[in-house]
């Protein structure tokens, strides 16, 4: 499901609200709600997430450490980041293209052009790798013509990173679109008007507007990409070494009963989703202040 825009999510309350936008619930009845949302938030994720670093460094530091020192651990780490280092880039010149195709220009074909950005979202991972294999496994419809000229798309890194750009393409996109829509022509007209080009405006105005809703998409984009499992794990094969991204990494060693190894890899992945949190935190901030700042003008 497509996650809503910033700019909904931070809007201010309303002043004509019921006591500035107080309740008039009773009191035992908020209480009763913010517990059943504390025990919620700490039986499904405060606990899992302090028993997957409890059991990475259950065996010590240098246990924790040697994990990292396999070489099938480090090629995972590797293959990862380098998967999300070529995805991101290209969702980010996918989302901006089509953000100011649906944004500034009106066409026969935009809202499925609109419908189509959200399919990821309502695709199961697992039938988007199954799609890839069927296009360009061996037995595929490309198959043949890409063995012929010796390239290699399932079981390697470009199936890898079809499957990641796929399941990741909507995030910036779907973050831009409604600030666009919102913000309008108006600023890019007047800088045409002045006698700006259409690149210069694109540089000098549009992109300063939409600076953190971009941000925030290559963030969660970033952050998808990095811990795609399904998609990754029907096109990756799972070879040892070579195309195992981090979450395989980590299945295959829970598999082998390696619960150290597992563990401190789960670790570095939960590590990643805390910085991500935090990085995601400030752009929130900051992003509601831009909209602020943008309402006084």
């Amino acid at each position: 499901m497509a996650s809503p825009t910033l700019a909904r999510r931070r809007a201010p309350p309303d002043p004509a609200g019921p006591a500035g936008g107080t309740t008039s619930e009773p009191l035992w009845l908020r209480r009763t709600l913010i517990g059943i949302v504390l025990v919620v938030l700490a039986l499904f994720l405060l606990l899992p997430l302090a028993a997957v670093f409890a059991e990475a460094f259950r065996g010590g530091l240098a246990t924790y450490r040697a994990a990292f020192s396999d070489p099938d651990a480090l090629a995972a780490i590797t293959l990862t980041l380098t998967v999300a280092a070529i995805a991101v880039p290209l969702n980010l010149v996918f989302g901006i293209a089509a953000a100011w195709a649906i944004a500034k220009f009106d066409f026969v074909g935009k809202s499925l052009l609109v419908t189509l950005i959200d399919l990821p979202f309502s695709v199961s991972p697992v039938v988007a790798g199954l799609v890839f294999v069927l296009l360009f496994g061996a037995q595929g419809v490309l198959g043949p013509v890409l063995q012929a000229h010796g390239l290699q798309v399932i079981f390697a890194l470009p199936g890898i990173v079809l499957a990641t750009v796929f399941v990741t393409f909507p995030f910036v996109a779907r973050e831009l679109i409604p600030l666009m829509q919102d913000q309008g022509t108006a600023d890019e007209e007047a800088a045409l008007t002045l006698g700006a080009s259409g690149l210069r405006t694109f540089w000098r105005v549009t992109l300063p507007n939409v600076k953190w809703a971009l941000l925030y998409g290559v963030l969660l984009c970033n952050a998808r990409a990095m811990g795609e499992f399904g998609a990754v794990a029907v096109v990756s094969g799972h070879i040892r070494g070579e195309t195992n991204t981090m979450p395989l990494h980590v299945e295959i060693l829970y598999n082998e009963y390696d619960l150290g190894g597992a563990f401190a890899m789960a670790s570095l992945l939960a590590g990643l989703a805390l910085v991500t949190l935090a990085i995601k935190s400030f752009l929130e901030w900051r992003y509601a202040g831009a909209i602020a700042s943008a309402a006084q003008r």
